[in-house]
């Protein structure tokens, strides 16, 4: 395709959704695009390319097949082979996606062996190599194999670039998500639009996520980097049969990633070294070149966190009520965050309000006056109605109600964090709550007008939780 090779000359070096676009325009699929971009930057025939792609994989397949075989890793121990000795499925009955995982699995073991060669990091090579030996065990041809190794170097090659500090949001976890979800599409002849999709969905729940073991705490990489073949997969068969409307193209997805990769190495990732440093391997040998004053010290600090965090844990417990009364009414809206606490204090307002309601004031915080496309419906359900979080037929048509009854509504952006304030103004006074909010439909009441006590008293009238202020907190 001379025109498709001249677009793509124009353009390089081609971003992903750079590629969807192209592979589109031309009906081509996107590794064609990936592959005819190598050819114009390494000047190369597109079958020396492959050939060449699967030399930089030789030896982090001979790790994997160490890690299978007998390896032995540092941190997991031996369970790549202890699990590839099972008979039968391993872990699921779908062959294709246990054998991924076993040899993803087996990579890892051989990177605590003789190590991997880095694609973002360590971390991503280990599912590219366990879904190539997938591909190679369930009847793929060669050049299929070359292929799909080639678009993970290709998309793997950007991560590699995005990841600037720790964090397996940009390796193992959230590089890995998304290759084996295009690889997923690729190998399954989906569309380059579904691959897109879910590349996207892939990355999304990875957004942030820190390195949590450390590369020193046994076990817990396990299951970061499985998951990553587990989410990809999964994304990967659901756009190839659903159609499912993903409007986020991939390049701002990826570029999110990035960034909050950093600010999760700076902001995250000292509470997880605090919580899991007590849990670290360590080495005699290398202990002992550190002076005692030291070790004591850290012996020390260790025990105060592990108390702090029993205390922390025994709060948590403290807040819980019986099992039979954990859930919270049911959420229109998609969200007991972003609908469910602030319709609820919209229903505290209009339990306060005495006459006809001619104007509601809403004020919110930035992340959610964001997304008071699916906040204000319920919002305005409860202030004029006091519909309950689970009237989806009110939810439907809040808005309009509201309009057709000439009711004023302002919505205003404030700057304080997880602020929700709302005034109902009546013929005959004028009533408002101020609050804070809390995930699960629930929030904290700071102040009220005319009347906190009355306010309190509505809250537990129509079952609305109210938690304290202080304390460990979560907004999802």
């Amino acid at each position: 395709m001379p025109d498709m090779r001249a677009g793509i000359e124009e353009t390089l070096p081609l971003t992903v959704s750079e590629m969807i676009e192209i592979a589109k325009k031309h009906d081509a699929r996107v590794i064609d695009v990936a592959l005819t971009e190598a050819e114009l930057r390494t000047g190369l025939p597109r079958g020396e390319i492959l050939t060449q792609v699967m030399a930089e994989y030789a030896h982090n397949l001979s790790a994997m097949e160490i890690g299978v075989k007998n390896g032995e890793s540092i941190l997991l121990g031996t369970v790549a082979s202890q699990l590839a000795a099972q008979e039968g499925p391993r872990c699921f009955s779908d062959a294709f996606l246990d054998d991924a995982l076993l040899y993803t699995l087996g990579a890892q073991v051989g990177n605590h062996c003789i190590g991997l060669r880095p694609c973002a990091g360590t971390g991503d090579s280990c599912p590219y190599a366990g879904f190539i030996k997938a591909m190679m065990l369930h009847g793929f041809d060669e050049r299929t194999v070359a292929e799909t190794a080639a678009l993970f170097l290709k998309i793997g090659g950007l991560f590699r670039v995005g990841k600037v500090t720790t964090g397996c949001n940009m390796e193992g976890f959230g590089a890995g998500a998304a290759c084996i979800a295009a690889a997923t599409v690729s190998i399954g002849g989906g569309t380059p639009e579904q691959m897109e999709k879910a590349m996207v969905l892939a990355l999304s729940p990875t957004i942030g996520v820190p390195c949590t073991p450390r590369v020193l705490v046994p076990a817990l990489c396990t299951t970061h980097v499985g998951g990553a073949v587990l989410i990809g997969i999964y994304a990967g068969k659901l756009c190839m049969r659903v159609d499912m409307d993903v409007n986020v193209p991939f390049d701002v997805m990826l570029t999110m990633a990035a960034e909050a990769h950093v600010e999760s190495g700076r902001a995250i990732v000292p509470t997880v070294v605090k919580y899991m440093e007590p849990f670290f391997m360590s080495k005699p040998a290398v202990e002992a070149l550190v002076s005692e004053d030291v070790r004591a010290a850290d012996a020390i600090k260790m025990q105060k966190t592990l108390i702090k965090a029993g205390e922390k844990a025994k709060a948590l417990a403290g807040g819980t009520e019986s099992i039979l009364n954990t859930l919270g009414d049911a959420v229109v809206g998609g969200s007991s965050q972003a609908v469910g606490s602030p319709t609820n204090a919209a229903r505290i307002c209009h339990e306060l309000a005495v006459g006809e309601i001619k104007k509601v004031r809403v004020e919110l915080y930035p992340e959610l006056f964001a997304r008071r496309s699916i906040n204000i419906p319920g919002i305005l359900m409860g202030a004029v109605y006091g519909a309950s979080t689970a009237d989806y037929e009110m939810y439907g048509k809040s808005v309009q109600m509201v309009r057709d009854a000439g009711i004023e509504v302002e919505v205003i952006e404030i700057s304080e964090p997880s602020v929700q304030r709302i005034t109902i103004f009546t013929d005959k006074m004028t009533c408002s709550v101020d609050t804070l909010n809390r995930g699960g439909g629930r929030l904290v009441l700071r102040a009220a007008a005319p009347s906190l006590k009355a306010a309190l008293e509505a809250a537990q009238r129509i079952g609305i939780v109210l938690v304290e202020e202080a304390g460990i907190e979560s907004n999802e």
